[in-house]
């Protein structure tokens, strides 16, 4: 295997947690999801193969540390503890053997509970607030048990929900549990143990607020006492497993947290409820005295979420600068994770900032990023762009708790990028059984997704794009500043385009009749088009697309109509270059939309609040004329805006350029408008059955 170039040469240097030697110093960080004993099947505990299969991958491609995704110490269906499975961790110990024989090293991360953070479904919302139901259930999914709180607490999720405290007896189960299941961990060859989590608004961390817990037992008032929950766990432990037996502690340096369901944007000036850098200080020492090995590090909880899940919208290594100043406090071990580049997070290792980079959803976007980094090939890594849309698309909006399907809620840790992450099973490349001669009709990434699916199964493709270059309505929505990983993505498509054989790509080329084309198989990919909106003055009006192509100029004073993703991204980066947005939203809440993570969403909410930038919810645009908009609201009553210039953002159509029928195949928004993870899968699922 090639040397690392000397660029990431410190990320490729051996390190220690405890007595566990780390080949390198990159940490696969755990997603909620990719658990290897299931995540929320309805049959509960078991040595989940797909997971298996998906780690396994990961360890051939170089990584040093795999930390699975949460696994809850009781399933969330079925109520079973897992110590009691032990069936599961003898397929486990098999497991680790292979692990070990790529020469990686693995942690299974261990999970108290969730408390107010728990997702809870929209359709459970209901079932939570009628006691007879809720009680016929329990024996498959106990709702009371999954949002327990340290003390009476509203939900993160929903206004309709307030949860439970959790008893002392509670407590102490959950604690001896974490000890037997450490044990048979150890058995099974499990490198050691990660607690999940004084981290993120979890239940522990919920446990260390002041804010959050109102106990006036042994687990609440004093900081020992807060901290009473997270520091019995790790000694009950090393108690069972032994001193020696490494544990390790998802840890937030810092909780950015105003209030319930209210987060700090970076630079933002506030008063922290959760837990600010002079307790991380005092609590980072304490938890090591406790036992903890080492520290799996980043900032935030679910009421500021972006911080621990960020959005492209965030810095890049948004949470270094914290986690660097918490290693000064201790001597274990410290990872920091949040949006980091190696070239960062290498300078930073060497510089004895920090001890290990940590990473999670990139490994989604392309599993052998560490191997082509190694090998030289950076250009070649497909980038993570924080979308969320299919890794953990919990959406949440006013009237609405969490949006996401059941399906989706099982389903979590997929990736939009690439449908074969956690789903083997369905989606793979298989050689056609007959070779045909297919045309794609538009280069957006729909048609070159679909294109690289059918030349790698054998097919000859022509690819028809009527511009002059590959990447369809891509490219404008990849043109705020911020979206440098977009930028990157589409850089990477042409790229994979030009490599692929069996491609041929026709550049300002535009299909009218795809029957002229000559081809057995036509997939039509031709995208969408802005919805029109009819109101005086329509025509002063810039389309979303024109302003971020940068086509037509805008003035000073700009009212985006429309508050949905687009145009909300399309108000922030206006925001950014020092003109003055304003929104304007039909609906009662900016991104109503499923599929779009609470993540994303409430950077910009906090971000727009934070800012004070004008937002009319629940408002619609009447007129517009030189001077600028009216608007009328809810009630009837109507508000003259000032604006220089309107911005239009209020939806898409689509725009196919022939129907489907025999051997003509519509994908993506030219079929119905979605996003990115429906483009892609969409073109996958039609291009695997040609």
């Amino acid at each position: 295997m090639m040397q690392a170039n000397e660029q990431y040469g410190a990320l490729f240097t051996p390190w220690r947690i405890g007595n566990v030697e780390i080949k390198n110093r990159i940490v696969m960080c755990p997603m909620g999801g990719t658990s290897l004993f299931g995540w929320m099947e309805h049959t509960g505990n078991h040595f989940d193969r797909e997971a298996a299969k998906f780690f396994i991958e990961k360890a051939k491609n170089n990584v040093g540390l795999i930390i699975p995704g949460i696994a809850p110490i009781k399933s969330t269906f079925m109520g079973q503890w897992l110590y009691k499975n032990k069936k599961m961790f003898a397929e486990l110990k098999e497991f680790m053997k292979e692990i070990h024989s790529y020469g990686a090293k693995l942690f299974v991360q261990l999970t108290a509970g969730m408390g107010r953070s728990w997702a809870i479904p929209t359709p459970l919302v209901m079932l939570h607030n009628m006691p007879v139901v809720r009680d016929l259930i329990k024996p498959i999914i106990n709702i009371p048990y999954q949002s327990a709180s340290p003390s009476l607490l509203p939900s993160r999720w929903s206004d309709k929900v307030t949860c439970r405290e959790m008893t002392v007896k509670e407590i102490e189960a959950i604690v001896d549990a974490f000890a037997k299941t450490a044990e048979l961990l150890k058995w099974a060859d499990v490198d050691g143990v990660e607690v999940h989590a004084v981290h993120e608004g979890y239940l522990l961390d919920q446990f260390t607020f002041a804010y959050t817990n109102k106990r006036t037992d042994a687990y609440g008032g004093s900081f020992e006492n807060r901290y009473r929950f997270a520091t019995d766990i790790v000694k009950a432990i090393k108690a069972r497993c032994g001193t020696d037996y490494p544990v390790s502690l998802r840890y937030s340096v810092r909780s950015y947290m105003k209030g319930f369901c209210s987060g700090a944007v970076p630079g933002e000036e506030f008063v922290e409820v959760g837990r600010d850098m002079a307790e991380s200080e005092r609590a980072a020492k304490y938890l090591q005295d406790a036992g903890y090995d080492m520290l799996n590090a980043d900032n935030g909880t679910y009421d500021s979420w972006y911080w621990s899940h960020p959005p492209m919208y965030m810095p890049q290594n948004c949470n270094l600068e914290d986690v660097a100043h918490i290693k000064q406090f201790v001597d274990i071990p410290v990872v920091c994770a949040g949006r980091m580049e190696p070239d960062v997070a290498a300078k930073a290792v060497a510089e004895g900032k920090i001890d290990a980079m940590g990473v999670a959803r990139q490994f989604l976007a392309d599993e052998q990023w560490i191997t082509k980094l190694i090998e030289g090939r950076v250009e070649d890594i497909r980038p993570c762009i924080c979308c969320h849309n299919a890794c953990f698309n919990m959406s949440h909006y006013k009237g609405v708790a969490n949006a996401q399907s059941i399906y989706d809620a099982s389903h979590i840790a997929r990736c939009a990028l690439d449908p074969r992450v956690m789903q083997s099973d369905k989606y793979a490349i298989v050689p056609a059984k007959v070779k045909k001669k297919i045309a794609v009709v538009g280069g957006g990434i729909g048609g070159m997704e679909a294109a690289l699916v059918l030349a790698k199964r054998g097919h000859t493709v022509d690819l028809y794009e009527k511009t002059g270059a590959l990447g369809g309505v891509f490219v404008a929505a990849a043109a705020p500043s911020f979206k440098e990983k977009d930028k990157a993505l589409i850089a990477w498509y042409c790229r994979e385009i030009a490599k692929q054989q069996g491609i041929t790509v026709h550049l300002n080329t535009e299909i009218t009749d795809v029957s002229a084309l000559g081809a057995d198989e036509v997939i039509v990919a031709t995208g969408a088009k802005a919805r029109k909106l009819r109101l005086p003055g329509a025509e002063r009006g810039i389309e979303a697309t024109e302003y971020l192509l940068g086509e037509k100029p805008v003035g000073e004073r700009v009212v985006v109509v429309g508050g949905g993703l687009t145009g909300c991204e399309i108000a922030y980066d206006l925001y950014l270059q020092g003109k003055n947005p304003t929104i304007v939203e039909m609906q009662n809440d900016l991104v109503v939309a499923k599929g779009v993570c609470l993540a994303n969403s409430s950077y910009l909410r906090d971000f727009f609040s934070a800012n004070k930038v004008p937002v009319y919810l629940e408002s619609g645009v009447s007129s517009i004329d030189a001077e600028g908009v009216v608007i009328q609201h809810k009630d009837g009553s109507e508000e003259k805006l000032a604006a220089d210039s309107v911005i239009f953002s209020v939806g898409y159509v689509p725009a196919p350029v022939a129907q489907k029928k025999k051997h003509v195949h519509v994908i993506g928004d030219a079929s119905a408008v979605g996003n990115l993870r429906t483009v892609i899968w969409g073109a996958w699922d039609v291009a695997m059955k040609l």
